[in-house]
């Protein structure tokens, strides 16, 4: 039995959400995120999605492996955007990496 107040002689019990999730009128739901990673190193821009957890994406990131972002090792958020579903995050990704603009992008992120 889950309660939010103490009976006497019990401990308080609180809800903790999964990661990236709300609780809205009883309910989960998940939130999805589109991000801008950036490398000092390359000094390049690299613009995705994620419906997990965006610290995890982020390790994931910085490590080695075959893909772009694996070529480095410094990785960092420099900018996110929430969205209630996984279209429209998508569909902000694709928005932004359609503008091929690093101009567009850093006014993006100073915003």
């Amino acid at each position: 039995i889950h309660s939010d107040f103490p009976s006497e002689g019990s401990a308080v019990r609180t809800r903790v959400l999964p990661q990236n999730t709300s609780l809205i009128a009883g309910y989960f739901y998940f939130m999805f995120t589109t991000y801008i990673l950036y490398s000092l190193v390359r000094d390049r821009y690299y613009i995705g999605f994620t419906s997990g957890d965006l610290s995890e994406r982020l390790r994931k990131h910085n490590t080695a492996h075959g893909g772009f972002t694996g070529k480095v090792l410094d990785w960092e958020v420099v900018y996110q955007e929430i969205f209630p579903e996984k279209s429209l995050a998508l569909q902000r990704e694709r928005e932004i990496k359609k503008w091929k603009s690093r101009k567009m992008i850093k006014a993006l992120i100073k915003k």
